[in-house]
């Protein structure tokens, strides 16, 4: 597996996220070397959903007016049915996430996470998948959509739910090592 030793993750998620597609990437990357910060809307703590249940709460490092993307090496937006839809409407979180497709830095989302991508205008002419209920939304909103546990597009990695997080965990590892992909910026919309 490829060493990630010196790199820097920004996990940007809030109330709602799905338990396990923060835990399980987070765990891959700090295995393969990387400092991961928890990044949310407001400091203390936030608290997780395994689908419908409440999960454990996850203590957040810091809050998206304390960080700019320029201080990580690359962005992990986890899904859930709630966590994606707070940071949609979020200002501060769509210019976040943009900042990481502008700097050309790996972006990383599972299941419902790519919402956050679409209401920041990041998607159209890119190669995606997620949970299945979004994958018309991916499609409203000009991505090209397929139904595959990973899908890779310079940068970009996005998978559809907990089943393909062996698959996920592997491919944010191996992106992440290979850094900057100046592709990445054709998704910015100046």
């Amino acid at each position: 597996m490829p060493k990630a030793d010196g790199k820097t993750v920004a996990i940007l998620a809030t109330d709602g996220f799905e338990e396990v597609e923060l835990t399980s990437p987070k765990e891959a990357l700090e295995n393969a070397g990387a400092t991961v910060t928890i990044v949310s809307l407001e400091s203390g703590e936030i608290e997780a959903h395994q689908h419908r249940e409440k999960g454990k709460k996850v203590k957040v490092d810091k809050t998206l007016d304390d960080v700019k993307a320029e201080d990580f090496d690359a962005l992990l937006v986890p899904g859930g049915l709630f966590n994606p839809d707070a940071l949609r409407v979020e200002q501060k979180a769509r210019d976040f996430a943009s900042a990481f497709f502008a700097q050309a830095k790996p972006v990383f989302s599972i299941c419902h996470g790519p919402q956050l991508l679409i209401s920041a205008g990041l998607v159209e002419g890119r190669k995606m998948t997620g949970f299945k209920a979004i994958q018309q939304d991916l499609a409203n909103a000009g991505a090209v959509v397929t139904d595959e546990e990973v899908v890779v597009d310079k940068g970009l990695v996005t998978s559809r739910d907990p089943g393909d997080l062996d698959a996920f965990n592997k491919k944010i590892v191996e992106e992440l090592c290979e850094g900057k992909h100046e592709a990445q910026k054709q998704s910015v919309v100046a």
